[in-house]
């Protein structure tokens, strides 16, 4: 009888080990799908808790224009005095006293020349054969190129020259607009050599321009 039990148990054992050897394994956990985030979402997670600065109002930067003070100017021409004048130098504090407006007619004639003549430069009847753009010019460097022109001119017997100053338009007043042109009327009225001279018509320039007459130097038959 113990036997028969022994025999059964075995048995019995056997038939569940057979079951367990041919159970299915459990099926494994699927992987989680990786998520891709997109740029706005990356940056939205990196910049969270980032207050934005307050941008603070900026002054606006502006470059000074500079100003003719009539005052400094006077004090200057005073301390020269009128020696400038006659070394043939041209002052730019005695031009500087009388300023220009870009517009205006610059017109200058010598005690003595007839009325006539004056009339034909005027009218730019009389033709000029030597002339000076001063266009871009420092006025150290324009004062040297009207210098050396009608030096040059006079040595090669041309008495009407033409000086191109510009106007310089601003649309404000009491700046350097017209500053060459001020500065050319009153060197022209400095020099010695200079007769008379008025703004050009309009075919050479108008009044960004000047014919000049010159007094002829004598030649050398005459010397």
């Amino acid at each position: 009888m113990t036997m028969m039990k022994s025999s059964l148990l075995q048995d019995f054992k056997k038939q569940l080990e057979t079951q367990i050897s041919i159970t299915p394994e459990a099926p494994k956990p699927l992987p989680k799908p990786e998520i891709v985030l997109d740029d706005a979402t990356l940056f939205a997670q990196a910049t969270q808790g980032v207050k934005r600065l307050k941008v603070e109002a900026r002054a606006k930067l502006t470059t000074p224009k500079k100003v003719w003070d009539s005052n400094v100017v006077a004090r200057r021409a005073a301390a020269e005095g009128v020696a400038e004048m006659n070394h043939e130098a041209l002052s730019d504090t005695v031009a500087l006293l009388n300023p220009v407006s870009s517009e205006a007619i610059l017109s200058f004639r010598r005690t003595g020349i007839q009325q006539g003549l004056f009339k034909k430069l005027k009218d730019g009847q009389l033709v000029w054969r030597a002339a000076v753009d001063l266009h871009g010019c420092t006025v150290e460097q324009a004062r040297e190129a009207l210098l050396t022109l009608i030096h040059d001119a006079q040595a090669d017997g041309v008495n009407i020259i033409k000086i191109v100053h510009g106007k310089g338009y601003s649309k404000q007043e009491n700046t350097q607009a017209g500053l060459l042109k001020t500065c050319v009327n009153g060197w022209l009225q400095q020099h010695r050599m200079v007769l008379a001279f008025h703004s050009a018509p309009p075919k050479d320039g108008g009044n960004g321009a000047v014919l000049v007459l010159l007094k002829k130097l004598p030649s050398e038959r005459q010397l």
